[in-house]
């Protein structure tokens, strides 16, 4: 008998609890599945027997039992992907993740990932997270492309999650926008909750669950094709929070398959282009810039027309 736990996060909140262990469940099993081992008092929620129908809420803790035949491999194992690294010593490195590379596995996609990667070119990694998360301090999501810090033991991790926790941490993010913003620069600040219908998704919210959210943005260059380049400055950092904030000044980041148009550019138009940090070993301020990826360059090519200042 093979026994998983979970803690449920924000962005399942109040989902039923059959349809969240679908998602998050090695082998992705059905309900009609679940609904037996739930049957056969498998499955608790914060040591209670529940219903299928049962809502989790955030921070709910989970257990489930799975016999061998039901619970698939689940090692991490280590490949050699090649890694765009901007800075290493013994305690952290800084890579500049590409676009389409998943950051940690899920429990269907157990390969091909960062932290496949990251398995691979380090002799050890961090373990304060979850065991599919080692060295993953923060995130970016599968079609953002730039720079991100990993730790490699656990006092650098925690040190750098609370530099995270506390805004202290340096972030500016380039992103190609539909259309043209009324005003060179601004800020946005607008709350996020999870969306009312669509689990993975987040919205401008009043509810009192809603999470600050603040973004100040700055105009860099407007194109003919009906489009803008911006910086982004996120003062914290919810999920999906650039994406939702753009979308919500009505101009969404090109590529968006969420929040705006997937086939308006090939990819989503967003990345991490600088990123800055106290080391939280030697406490040295440490700064680092990427260029922007070749498609945002090649963007009056690929919408067609010559740009202009």
């Amino acid at each position: 008998m093979t026994e998983l736990t979970f803690d449920v996060e924000e962005a399942f909140h109040l989902v039923r609890l059959d349809s969240y262990l679908s998602q998050q469940l090695p082998g992705t099993p059905s309900r009609t599945v679940i609904k037996q081992l739930m049957e056969e008092g498998l499955v608790k929620v914060n040591d209670q027997i529940r219903k299928p129908h049962y809502k989790v809420q955030k921070d709910d803790h989970i257990i489930v039992q799975f016999t061998e035949a039901v619970v698939p491999d689940r090692a991490i194992r280590p490949e050699n992907i090649p890694l765009n690294i901007f800075y290493e010593d013994d305690h952290l490195l800084v890579i500049d993740k590409p676009a389409g590379l998943l950051v940690h596995p899920t429990h269907n996609n157990r390969s091909g990932t960062l932290v496949n990667a990251l398995l691979y070119h380090c002799s050890k990694l961090s373990d304060v997270n979850e065991e599919d998360r080692p060295g993953i301090v923060h995130r970016l999501d599968r079609e953002t492309s730039g720079l991100m810090v990993v730790a490699k033991d656990d006092q650098t991790h925690v040190r750098l999650a609370r530099q995270f926790e506390k805004h202290r941490i340096q972030k500016n993010y380039a992103a190609l926008v539909q259309g043209h913003p009324e005003y060179d620069e601004g800020v946005i600040d607008a709350a996020l909750g999870r969306h009312k219908v669509h689990w993975d998704k987040k919205e401008i919210s009043t509810d009192e669950l809603a999470k600050p959210a603040k973004t100040t943005y700055r105009v860099i260059e407007r194109y003919p094709q009906k489009c803008s380049l911006v910086a982004l400055f996120p003062e914290t950092g919810r999920t999906h929070q650039l994406r939702v904030h753009m979308a919500y000044l009505g101009h969404p980041i090109l590529g968006d398959a969420k929040y705006g148009k997937k086939t308006s550019f090939p990819r989503l138009a967003l990345h991490a282009r600088g990123i800055g940090f106290q080391h939280p070993q030697t406490k040295n301020l440490l700064e680092f810039y990427s260029v922007l990826p070749k498609e945002f360059s090649d963007v009056q090519q690929i919408l067609g027309r010559p740009s202009i200042r």
